[in-house]
């Protein structure tokens, strides 16, 4: 696969003598922002009313804004499994949120290829800063040891629900944080992993470089530096509370800290997110460089309704129903926002189907990387460029928490089939997207011809895993 340079990179002159080793240089460096957990109605410029989000907006004003993206699955690991790895639930080697001791996940394996390893095989300098998830210090799932040349940030998605841990890891160091040392709140999460992903720019602005910015905002603990909540005091009643954990043997060690005023947190963190972005947008600028990166903004998966969450009030899932944990359209369905200067027009809304497994194509379409072979993703170059596109057969879902869950989307006909562990048989909802968004009105019974093929795709699209069994598979 040849390289991707874009024609307004050299001129007509110099293109006939420009060197495989010059057009390398020109490479253009990628940011991906994650929020975690943020709903496909949290930001101003896809519905959000209670609050604003301007610089995530001129992102989406800058670039291309994608109204039918989805996530890998309906939880972290999992999905964020789907990202790295170019492979739905079906296929990808994590397939659900499961414990590593002492500390972590279960790790993604070693023979994984990832898009960090992808990318630092045409010459990028990677980085991951924020919540892994995917793998603890020293084994095969690693940031380190799956193409991340430096990381810093939570390894252990438990603790990373957090905003004032004890410790956070830089590549395999420890960093105690000892300004969090008998229930202070002296060090915000946060701050000190925007720190460093601003660090690592600086640091590889003369080079390719790819950073994987997977934040924990707005996730789990409602937590924010006081500077924010007076911004919202009084402004989103009535409030809500929650009773957390404050003290004891379990603290700070998962289990979310208690909240008094909920609605007022929960802007707050997004409006940090948001002071976040702008600020990563303004060091491109500041160094020069933005013009060659190609900024990405997405989110792993639906709202969540823990700690005191409450994304009805802020309708955080726009249109759609559902939440995290649900294969219905709130639950998958999230923001996609693209900004690459002079090769995405500007304003641009786009509605391809596209989904976390598309990433790795895309990039290696955009860089000219050699993808792994038998990943499920198609890229959306095309897309970004206003070209013919290559579409999707299907996608495909699973989730093995709450009796199973799996889901299929085909054209605009979309399958859901819950308590999946008692077999894929024919108790599947069935919804036409294009006339019914909300996923209200369960047709199957008059379809079916289509549940049937829905049913087939979903034997099709699963293949089985000893370390992340699912029951439907036996049925």
């Amino acid at each position: 696969m040849k390289p991707f340079i874009p024609a307004t990179l050299c001129t007509s002159l110099s293109l006939i003598s420009c060197s495989q080793s010059d057009r390398d240089k020109q490479l253009p460096n990628i940011v991906y922002i994650l929020a975690d957990d943020l709903g496909y109605g949290d930001l101003s410029c896809y519905g959000q009313t209670r609050f604003s989000t301007p610089n995530i907006d001129r992102l989406a004003r800058q670039g291309m804004m994608f109204r039918q993206h989805y996530t890998g699955c309906t939880v972290s690991a999992p999905s964020r499994s789907c990202l790295m790895t170019g492979l739905h639930t079906g296929h990808t080697p994590i397939r659900g949120n499961k414990n590593w001791k002492p500390e972590g996940n279960w790790p993604l394996p070693g023979a994984s290829v990832t898009i960090a390893e992808m990318l630092k095989t045409r010459g990028y300098t990677t980085g991951a800063f924020g919540k892994w998830g995917l793998g603890y210090i020293d084994t095969e799932g690693d940031p380190n040891a799956q193409g991340f040349d430096e990381f810093y940030g939570y390894n252990c998605q438990t603790l990373a629900h957090n905003y004032y841990p004890d410790h956070l890891w830089h590549n395999h160091e420890k960093i105690i944080l000892h300004e969090n040392d008998s229930s202070r709140t002296g060090a915000y999460s946060p701050d000190l992993i925007h720190r460093e992903a601003l660090k690592f720019i600086e640091n590889n602005k003369s080079k390719p470089f790819f950073l994987f910015y997977p934040t924990t905002i707005p996730h789990a603990e409602l937590s924010a530096k006081e500077e924010y909540m007076n911004m919202f005091r009084g402004k989103l009643d009535p409030e809500k509370s929650f009773k957390g954990t404050d003290d004891g043997p379990d603290f700070r060690l998962g289990p979310y800290g208690s909240q008094s005023e909920g609605h007022a947190a929960y802007a707050a963190m997004i409006t940090e997110l948001d002071d976040y972005v702008g600020e990563i947008l303004a060091k491109l600028r500041e160094l020069g460089i933005e013009e060659n990166t190609i900024v990405l903004f997405a989110s792993d998966n639906g709202p969540h309704l823990e700690g005191g969450a409450d994304p009805d009030y802020f309708d955080s899932n726009g249109p759609l129903k559902g939440y995290k944990r649900d294969m219905y359209e709130g639950g998958i369905r999230t923001p996609l926002i693209v900004r690459w200067p002079g090769r995405i027009r500007e304003n641009a809304i786009s509605d391809h189907v596209s989904a976390f497994w598309d990433m790795m194509p895309t990039l290696a379409e955009i860089s000219g990387a050699e993808m792994p072979e038998g990943t499920d993703g198609i890229s959306f170059l095309p897309t970004l460029l206003g070209k013919k596109q290559k579409n999707h057969n299907y996608l495909y879902w699973e989730f093995h928490e709450q009796g199973g869950k799996v889901a299929v989307r085909m054209d605009n006909w979309k399958a859901v089939k819950l308590n999946a562990d008692k077999g894929i048989q024919d108790t599947i909802e069935l919804f036409d997207l294009s006339k019914d968004e909300g996923e209200t009105n369960d047709i199957a019974a008059s379809n079916p011809d289509i549940v049937k093929k829905m049913i087939g795709i979903m034997n099709e699209a699963h293949t089985s895993s000893e370390i992340f069994p699912f029951e439907f598979e036996k049925k």
